[in-house]
């Protein structure tokens, strides 16, 4: 299985990179920062495609109100099957989650081979896997 790398700096051209923003667009730190500033996306909008990044708000609330953006995230990359996904540990800096609080919301992702997951997530889900 592939996953995200730790550090992303390059991106081939059908790469997008995904990151956890807040719903006003301000990416100032963290990896919403490296999105701004790498790969394109926009000051101002914090949910969505934008350059080769994606934006999954994650600073709204709980865990069950960034659940909505990610099964948006999850039918996208079906559709862009073309395009390779790297999701970062989206709300687990400023945000505050934990991976075992996150990961979860991504079992869909575990298995379309155009998403890569970070490995703390994938540990997670397929440790939940074998115990089903």
């Amino acid at each position: 299985m592939k996953y995200t790398p730790e550090n992303i700096t390059h991106l081939e051209p059908d790469d997008i990179f995904v990151f956890g923003s807040n719903l006003e667009g301000n990416h100032a730190g963290g990896a919403a920062r490296v999105a701004r500033e790498k790969f394109g996306a926009i000051q101002g909008q914090g949910v969505g495609p934008q350059g080769q990044s994606y934006a999954i708000p994650t600073m709204q609330g709980g865990v069950e109100t960034i659940k909505p953006y990610v099964d948006d995230f999850i039918e996208l990359a079906k559709e862009w099957d073309q395009n390779t996904f790297y999701v970062t540990r989206i709300g687990c800096g400023i945000a505050g989650f934990k991976d075992e609080e996150i990961a979860p919301l991504f079992r869909e992702a575990l298995h379309l081979y155009n998403v890569r997951l970070p490995k703390s997530f994938v540990d997670i889900l397929t440790k939940e896997e074998k115990e089903k």
